[in-house]
């Protein structure tokens, strides 16, 4: 749950809330709805917006070896999982502490920046294309924060390697 919900329910028995926490509850549960569907559609759809990705993303990779294509797309699959389960509870710790503190280490092993830029273009775009701007706005801050720090790890990796 969202680390400030999830502190302000643990002072509950001391006293009630001050109206800035209650309005922080307020807006989690007013959204939770909206949260709800957004997963929803994606836990649905979620087979289908990937297998669209992986076909773009062989059709205009075809040099590549087939296991890191693989793997890149295993990956972009439990980013999307861990960011949608993020931004249904509002927390961008499951992105941080469950998502990226194992998947970026395979990411700087395997050098996988040039797929997993492209892939991340082609999954934002297919995820714009199924979900409405609202939708989007909600998801997008996890996506963004998984993407960025996953291709910067790429990035360092190979900077280093490079200098």
């Amino acid at each position: 749950m969202h680390p400030q919900i999830d502190q302000i329910f643990d002072n509950a028995e001391t006293r009630y809330l001050k109206p800035e926490e209650l309005q922080c509850v307020t807006q989690y549960v007013e959204s939770l709805p909206e949260r709800l569907e957004v997963y929803r559609h994606l836990r649905d759809r979620e087979l289908e917006m990937m297998q669209a990705v992986a076909d773009q993303l062989q059709a205009q990779m075809p040099q590549e070896k087939q296991d890191n294509l693989e793997r890149c797309i295993k990956n972009a699959l439990l980013m999307l999982r861990h960011c949608s389960m993020a931004m249904l509870l509002n927390d961008e710790s499951l992105v941080k502490d469950r998502f990226l503190s194992w998947v970026s280490q395979g990411v700087k092993v395997y050098n996988t920046e040039k797929i997993d830029t492209l892939l991340h273009r082609l999954l934002n775009q297919q995820l714009k294309q199924s979900l409405s701007p609202s939708q989007m706005s909600l998801l997008a801050p996890m996506l963004t924060l998984a993407q960025t720090a996953l291709l910067s790890a790429s990035t360092s990796v190979n900077g280093a390697a490079l200098g």
